[in-house]
């Protein structure tokens, strides 16, 4: 995707010295485009629990590539089965973080020490080309969805927090149907959440679409409701953290009841995913999938720009009352109208999956 006509994925190797790992700080945008560098494990794992950088696709190319990092410094067999630890515990929800961990140590374990380092940044290196492939493939099998509502002239997208390149190594999950729309000419246009606490759909979707030159529109988060009442959403497409065996998905809190809200008004509700996003060991997502708590000021509190340009942090709550942050909710596969993955559409069912997944029948 592009920045000022600069084409950028959202996690690279520095080419200055063939090592260190760039990703935007995404706490600063949208008010400034800042790039981090990091040297070490701790860098990466920083970036990954302060959410410098986010998404589930994304978090698990940073981590991937935080683990080259700290192989650079000891690539001994305990210390690398330590740094994955401690990488894997930086977010608990996202499933792509603990598969991106899994399969470089599967890679690496076979390996002496003076193989890993080399062997570590070539595997991250797929990992990413591979989630830029799948994202590139969800919007290809995504766009079908809006041509179809595009027939009466013009279609009207809700989303829910930011599942766009920013959020993945590029393209994105629930924006890449859009931008494709959007760049062969169909009249589309976004409801963005603002995506209450940390306000991921105010702050980074807009921006991204803004960027594309993609029309779109913030609302508050109880808005979706509202406008499903009244005709404004033609289709709702969210992305996911994690998607169980049986099609149960975790997202970002809030998409549980735009999903009700949906079902209630016949508007159909799409989740987008690459299949790393899937965790097959898993079947009910209510009671099995962790949901992370995030700190309390993120709900007491709120960061924006002052009228003098300033960013400030203010509180929004009454002093003295104490706040709950859960981070991520889960939507029963019952209320979704399907999954867009990089193999096609299915249903959000065990058989819907395996039907696009007969590996993982056995």
């Amino acid at each position: 995707m592009k920045i000022s006509g600069v084409p950028y994925r959202s996690v690279w190797v520095d080419p200055g010295d063939g090592w260190s790992v760039r990703i935007f700080d995404q706490t600063k945008l949208p008010w400034s485009l800042d790039i981090l560098r990091l040297t070490d494990r701790d860098q990466a794992a920083h970036a990954i629990r302060s959410m410098q950088t986010r998404g589930a696709p994304l978090i698990g190319a940073v981590a991937a590539y935080g683990l080259c990092l700290a192989l650079r410094a000891d690539a001994s067999s305990a210390a690398m089965e330590r740094d994955a630890a401690l990488l894997a515990e930086t977010r608990p929800t996202a499933i792509n973080l603990k598969w991106a961990l899994d399969r470089m140590l599967g890679r690496l374990r076979p390996l002496g020490a003076s193989g890993r380092v080399d062997a570590a940044y070539a595997e991250a290196a797929a990992i990413a080309d591979e989630d830029s492939a799948q994202n590139e493939a969800i919007g290809r099998h995504g766009l079908p969805l809006i041509q179809e509502k595009a027939a009466k002239g013009h279609v009207n997208v809700l989303t829910h927090c930011n599942a766009g390149w920013l959020a993945t190594v590029d393209w994105g999950t629930a924006l890449a149907p859009i931008y494709m729309a959007h760049d062969l000419g169909i009249d589309i246009h976004v409801w963005v959440d603002e995506t209450r606490p940390r306000n991921q759909g105010a702050a980074l979707t807009a921006w991204e679409l803004g960027s594309h030159g993609v029309k779109h529109t913030v609302i508050a988060d109880n808005a979706g409701g509202h406008l499903m009442q009244h005709g404004m959403v033609d289709l709702v497409i969210v992305g996911t953290d994690r998607v169980t065996r049986t099609g149960d998905v975790a997202n970002k809190i809030g998409t549980y009841l735009k999903a009700l809200a949906a079902r209630d008004n016949d508007v159909p509700f799409w989740v987008a995913l690459p299949s790393t996003t899937i965790d097959w060991t898993v079947a009910d997502g209510v009671r099995e999938i962790p949901i992370e708590e995030r700190a309390a000021s993120e709900v007491t509190d709120i960061t924006g720009r002052m009228a003098d340009g300033t960013i400030a942090t203010v509180r929004v709550a009454a002093a003295g009352s104490p706040g709950a942050n859960p981070a991520f909710d889960v939507t029963p596969a019952r209320l979704v109208t399907g999954l867009i993955a990089e193999r096609g559409r299915c249903d959000a069912s065990a058989e819907g999956l395996l039907g696009l997944f007969p590996e993982h029948r056995s």
